[in-house]
Formats: C-alpha cells, sequence, structure tokens
C-alpha cells in the first residue's frame, strides 16, 4: 500500500503561482510513475503531469506554466504552477502507479483561481 497526501492548495488570482506537495509513505519502493491529475466541477478527471525516472510529461494545457519535481530523500513530488488562469481551478490529486500496475490516489486538494 502507498499512502499519499497532497497540500499546497488554496484561492490566488489569476497570474499567481502556487505549488503543490504530495508525500508519499508505504510501499514507495515499487513506484513506477508519480502525476498529478485535476478535475474540475462537472468534468472528467484530466492528466496534468507525471514523472517517470526522471522525465517530466505535460499536459498541453500547462506545458510552459507548470513543472513537476520531486524530493527522493522527502519521498514528496512537487507541482510548481505559475502564471495560473481559471480555467486551472480544480481539485488537484496526486497519483502513485506501481511497477504491478496498481494506482493510488490522495484525497485531493483544491485550487482556485480568480480572475
Amino acid at each position: 500500500q502507498v499512502q499519499l497526501v497532497e497540500s499546497g492548495g488554496g484561492l490566488v488570482q489569476a497570474g499567481d503561482s502556487l505549488r503543490l506537495s504530495c508525500a508519499a509513505s508505504g510501499r514507495t519502493f515499487n513506484t513506477y510513475t508519480r502525476g498529478w491529475f485535476r478535475q474540475a466541477p462537472g468534468k472528467e478527471r484530466e492528466f496534468v503531469a507525471r514523472i517517470i525516472g526522471g522525465s517530466p510529461v505535460y499536459a498541453d494545457s500547462v506545458k510552459g506554466r507548470f513543472t513537476i519535481s520531486r524530493d527522493n530523500a522527502k519521498n514528496t513530488v512537487y507541482l510548481q504552477m505559475n502564471s495560473l488562469k481559471p480555467e486551472d481551478t480544480a481539485v488537484y490529486y496526486c497519483r502513485v502507479r506501481t511497477l504491478d500496475s496498481s494506482d493510488y490516489w490522495g484525497q485531493g486538494t483544491q485550487v482556485t483561481v480568480s480572475s
């Protein structure tokens, strides 16, 4: 089992920045990829960014504005979000996928961007 705890969400204005954190505990040695997803009201959950090894991958909608990174010593993944837009408003979820293709999700953190 892997436990994930997200933090760092909040209410900001358009153009501001936020940094989300996702701390992992448990059987993290079996991690294949760690990533961020988001779900806006009335919409499907969508991919935002993930990191495999040291290589990041981003959704087109956030490319150039968001940066995913990790601190292996702290077992934490970050999502630095710059130039935030109202359309970035959503609940952001951290996900870990293990080598046996099991998925673990955090509880989510709300990000609200006002115009």
